[in-house]
């Protein structure tokens, strides 16, 4: 029989403080266990030491584990056979300071170099490096950064600035927003108008049906077949709103729009409130372009027009409907006019019957305050 590698062969002050261990409980189940291997394995037990084998039944562990706490207890003693193995070398300091993580940030606001439209991370932790910030970051570290202190420089928000103390400005928002806050009235109704192109896209293969696990699967590939312009008015307070579809946005094509608006969806209305922005097209001119003068003064008699300020289209609620409009319906590929304007028809008539529509809260007051920088500053 080979000799025990290792013997444990403890004293009577060790085999007590094994025994107050193991009976407090306080410590955790693998030192616990430790501590009655220890025990177990003890030469000097009135009953002679137990053989691996059943010490490994006893605790549950593996015999592995026995022989572990054998060489732990020789080499360091007992206490650290039922301890975890202490750290050596002290823990190391985090690579970003306080100082680094203001520069990353300080630089992925800044412009990006020549030739690059936007900071990447990668690009973010070699200027970093360049700059010697730091020794040596990687786009990993610099992304905790960023997310951190909520900075995206992968994003860009389109949106319209409108200079400060801009009477211009000023003066067409306030405007618009009273025709706003006007109570309901059907003898006058407050209609928005806006317009935006599409183009009209075919596939070039037959797109693959989505199947469970697999999302529908189309052609990166497509045919153009055009473009057009799609036109939508929209009365906030009703929850109504009509869109069309022509070829071209001409002042013919607006004339047209305006006359069905006044013609057929209201024709015994004295008068319309139209807030629009101020294209070219958006004009009673077009009205005198696109008809006989008889039917261009009788349609302009009926509109009374509110015109959005130069960056200010926000302040149309149509936009807010065209912005619903393309996310609902036009997230997709459609080939032709007709086919477009019968799925907009269809999106029309949902909508209306479900009278959703835009509660605009907005008003002249709170512009005071909050767009304060945009009206002329006087001198006391």
């Amino acid at each position: 029989m080979h000799p025990i590698k290792n013997p444990i062969r403890l004293t009577v002050e060790e085999q007590a403080s094994l025994r107050a261990f193991v009976s407090k409980g306080k410590s955790s189940a693998r030192a616990i266990r430790r501590a009655q291997i220890l025990l177990a394995a003890d030469e000097n037990r009135p009953d002679g030491p137990l053989k691996e084998l059943e010490i490994a039944e006893r605790t549950q562990v593996h015999v592995n584990t026995i022989r572990a706490v054998r060489k732990a207890y020789a080499e360091q003693g007992w206490e650290s056979a039922i301890g975890r193995k202490k750290r050596v070398t002290p823990p190391i300091a985090p690579k970003v300071t306080g100082g680094v993580e203001a520069k990353i940030i300080a630089l992925s606001c800044s412009t990006p170099p020549s030739g690059r439209s936007r900071w990447t991370l990668e690009l973010l932790a070699d200027r970093a490096v360049e700059l010697k910030y730091i020794d040596s970051i990687s786009h990993e570290t610099v992304s905790q950064v960023l997310k951190k202190n909520e900075l995206k420089p992968h994003l860009r928000k389109c949106w319209c600035i409108p200079p400060e103390q801009n009477a211009a400005f000023v003066a067409a928002m306030e405007d618009v927003l009273d025709a706003y806050q006007l109570p309901y009235d059907a003898d006058c109704p407050v209609i928005c108008m806006d317009e935006k192109p599409y183009q009209l896209l075919d596939e070039a293969r037959e797109p693959i049906p989505m199947k469970p696990a697999k999302p529908l699967r189309e052609d990166s590939e497509y045919i153009r077949h055009g473009t057009c312009s799609i036109f939508i008015f929209t009365e906030p307070l009703a929850g109504w709103r009509h869109v069309a579809v022509r070829e071209q946005r001409t002042r013919v094509d607006w004339a047209e729009q305006v006359r069905e608006l006044l013609d057929v969806h209201y024709p015994n209305v004295p008068k319309i409130k139209l807030v629009m922005d101020n294209l070219n097209t958006h004009s009673i001119a077009s009205l005198y372009q696109a008809f006989e003068p008889e039917t261009a003064r009788r349609l302009a008699k009926r509109l009374k027009i509110h015109y959005t300020p130069k960056h200010g289209s926000w302040l149309n609620i149509a936009e807010i409907e065209l912005s619903v409009m393309t996310s609902q319906c036009l997230g997709r590929r459609i080939p032709s006019i007709s086919e477009l304007a019968h799925e907009l028809s269809a999106w029309e008539r949902t909508r209306n019957q479900s009278q959703k529509g835009v509660d605009w809260q907005f008003t002249t007051d709170e512009a005071r305050i909050k767009l304060k920088r945009l009206y002329p500053q006087f001198k006391d």
